[in-house]
């Protein structure tokens, strides 16, 4: 090896090395109880929010068994939210409980944002959901007056290009040190988990278990925010498994490791770049029937620069896209050019023939990936366009399952 060569290379291991999340993450303690509920299987909104209110800085509100029905909740800075695992928050199937005032949620419009989430976390510092209880969007029932589930309701602004006004699950906002521990996810009628403008996220040990025919769905998204740690976690669902975004503000040190994906769209970055994604981390990922693997996904409207990213250790089977670069995701014009640069497969198997596309914008801005020991099932096709990829992949990946 040239001299050149063994400097290229230490740097490449170095830039991978920095390129995550920069806190020294550990596994999430529960705090202890401020108070302790039992769920009645009646609407119980006041009660659970007058609890997080009054509870103090360190503790948290313990939902420690019955099913708990709620609308909008707010959890405070420094409070915590713990469904044990006898409990079941489920969330109001009236679209009025979370409409944000001009009477819209539960309907179709140009906006999609008519409705508040079930739970929000803003303007905190170290808040969080802990507990091996579920939270359950009840996506699937039928909203209450409407005569249609919000699943439908999301079919339908697809089939009519309107967007539909439904809740997310999770949303953090400008908030520091956020956590979600253990806690089982599901059947969102819109995200399950949003991170916007935050720094310090940790999801640890979360189920996401949404069908896959769920419209809108998204797993975790963190958006415009750094220092992010997504571990241990399982997740399936009707959109990205997670999306990495930043159309409102750079995001940046990432680390997403150890964990299992289900149906869903994939490990994705984008669609809204314009402000930069770098310095991401993704290893240790099995991917299980995704439709696509490793994604990377922008255009013209909402491009930008993508870089320093590293998928290590990564195992996919019946996934039908397992590797896209793709700058021309939809056929949105704009001044928002994607570049996509400094992005690197190391150790990646791909047990079942798929589509591999690397789609660049031109010959002066293609996307640029570094290929090492990358083994995939023959048969596959591959499809290159304004791409400089270096390195090689191999047809010689062998076995059923990961």
């Amino acid at each position: 090896m040239h001299y050149t060569s063994v400097i290229a290379l230490a740097l490449a291991i170095l830039h991978i090395a920095v390129a995550k999340d920069l806190r020294s993450v550990s596994e999430p303690k529960i705090p202890s109880a401020c108070t302790s509920l039992k769920g009645t299987g009646k609407e119980e909104t006041s009660v659970i929010q007058k609890a997080l209110s009054s509870c103090g800085s360190g503790k948290a509100v313990h939902l420690a068994s019955g099913t708990f029905i709620s609308g909008p909740l707010t959890i405070p800075s420094g409070v915590g939210l713990w469904v044990d695992s006898g409990a079941v928050l489920k969330a109001s199937t009236n679209p009025k409980d979370f409409d944000e005032g001009k009477n819209t949620c539960g309907t179709l419009d140009n906006n999609g944002k008519g409705c508040k989430p079930l739970i929000t976390i803003k303007s905190a510092k170290g808040s969080g959901i802990y507990g091996k209880g579920t939270i359950d969007g009840q996506g699937g029932q039928t909203m209450t007056g409407k005569g249609e589930t919000w699943w439908k309701l999301a079919a339908d602004a697809k089939t009519k290009n309107k967007k539909q006004n439904a809740p997310r699950l999770i949303q953090i906002e400008n908030s520091n040190d956020i956590t979600l521990y253990l806690i089982t996810l599901k059947n969102s009628p819109n995200f399950h988990v949003a991170s916007k403008s935050t720094n310090g996220f940790t999801a640890w040990g979360v189920t996401i278990n949404t069908p896959g025919t769920a419209r809108n769905t998204d797993g975790i998204d963190p958006m415009g925010s750094q220092n992010v740690t997504i571990t241990h976690c399982n997740i399936a669902t009707g959109d990205d498994n997670v999306a990495i975004k930043a159309g409102n503000a750079p995001t940046k040190y990432v680390s997403i490791t150890n964990n299992k994906f289900g149906v869903g769209h994939g490990m994705s970055i984008g669609s809204e770049v314009n402000d930069g994604v770098s310095s991401v981390t993704v290893s240790t990922l099995t991917l299980d029937g995704t439709t696509n693997g490793l994604r990377i996904k922008s255009d013209k409207s909402r491009g930008g620069l993508v870089t320093g990213v590293a998928y290590t250790n990564v195992c996919m089977h019946n996934v039908k896209n397992p590797i896209v670069l793709d700058t021309q995701y939809s056929s949105s014009s704009g001044s928002h050019i994607p570049t996509f640069k400094g992005i690197t497969f190391n150790n990646i198997k791909v047990l079942t023939a798929g589509t591999f596309t690397f789609d660049g914008i031109s010959d002066s801005n293609p996307v640029e990936a570094t290929l090492n020991d990358v083994h995939i099932k023959s048969g596959s096709k591959w499809v290159t366009k304004y791409a400089k990829i270096s390195g090689k992949y191999s047809e010689d990946a062998s076995g059923s399952s990961c």
